[in-house]
């Protein structure tokens, strides 16, 4: 696996320097499009509508449109936003994990510990674990600031983005209130129904059909000839550049321990991001994310909880190979295995 992000969660004034994983990766055949005529591979061009010109990557800029006039912001602009250089995952609140909804939840990450010593992120993890609490972050990832959870599983903190609440759409579909009676009857049938299906779900027992059937097709194609060369029509593939920052520093952990937990009990105020309501594994009670915590005496600016800024991670590259299980979804996508 190659890492996608390197930096830092801080709660309090403990430092965890991390490196982030994408944790899911696709398992769909891999297409291309394809002249019909000659197998030609289709590639896709970016040209200037002004002059016609074929437009190099390192050229475009990116623009906002309100229907009658156009902002151009450069890379200028977006390295000015005041996220542009975050690269920590900061801890904000410590919540019940019922309370985060499973529609808000998106891409997951594993976070692998770095620098001298693994005890800020063993306590962090233990402190999770020991709390039945979920994390509540926020981070920035590829030009923009993200809301996220972290959570333990199979002893490695997961990072795990969440949608803005104004992301989440609002539905009120008049059938859904609908007075329409459900029999005693029906409602026994309903039940029996669902003992018939009842069982723990096992991931592995489940996999994509299409997908197989594809791969079927495709291995039936080669053997009887129907193929070409890769190199003659498609080119050789671009190598991808790799990159990682560097490791970030830790501070004494007892030291930051006991700082932040006075800092929460003085109820001190500093500028920053978030607030310091995570400086305590056991709190039941947390912060209303006004304050900030500051770690190795850089100060953050604070991102709100609802709203969304792009930042700039030119450095940050995403990475080509992702690992971990596959997600299936047994009604929509797949179908069961029938046991030998």
């Amino acid at each position: 696996m190659r890492a996608v992000w390197s930096g830092s969660i801080t709660f309090g004034l403990v430092n965890v320097p991390v490196k982030a994983y994408s944790a899911t990766k696709r398992h769909d055949v891999s297409l291309h499009q394809v002249h019909d005529a000659d197998g030609g591979r289709i590639r896709y061009q970016r040209r200037c509508e002004v002059c016609g010109k074929k437009v190099d990557y390192e050229h475009i800029d990116k623009a906002y449109e309100d229907g009658e006039q156009t902002v151009v912001l450069t890379d200028e602009d977006f390295e000015a936003l005041p996220e542009t250089q975050n690269d920590e995952i900061e801890v904000v609140q410590f919540v019940p994990s019922d309370q985060i909804d499973p529609l808000t939840l998106g891409k997951s990450y594993f976070l692998e510990p770095q620098g001298k010593s693994p005890k800020s992120y063993l306590l962090l993890r233990q402190a999770l674990q020991d709390t039945e609490r979920t994390a509540v972050v926020t981070f920035a990832l590829r030009q923009k600031t993200r809301l996220g959870v972290l959570r333990v599983q199979d002893a490695v903190l997961v990072l795990q983005a969440i949608r803005w609440a104004d992301e989440v759409r609002e539905v009120d579909f008049p059938a859904t209130r609908s007075r329409a009676k459900i029999g005693a009857k029906e409602k026994k049938l309903a039940a029996a129904l669902v003992d018939q299906f009842a069982s723990d779900f096992t991931p592995e027992d489940f996999e994509d059909s299409y997908q197989v059937e594809l791969r079927q097709l495709i291995d039936a194609k080669l053997e009887q000839g129907e193929a070409l060369d890769t190199e003659a029509t498609f080119g050789k593939a671009p190598e991808d550049a790799d990159g990682e920052g560097e490791d970030a520093e830790v501070i004494d952990l007892m030291q930051a321990l006991k700082a932040s937990l006075d800092k929460k009990r003085g109820g001190r105020k500093t500028t920053g991001r978030g607030s310091s309501s995570g400086s305590t594994a056991g709190s039941k009670k947390t912060g209303s994310a006004k304050g900030a915590s500051t770690t190795g005496g850089s100060q953050k600016k604070k991102t709100a909880s609802k709203k969304s800024a792009p930042t700039n991670n030119a450095s940050q590259k995403t990475a080509s190979k992702k690992s971990t299980s596959p997600k299936n979804a047994p009604k929509k996508t797949g179908t069961r295995r029938k046991s030998a």
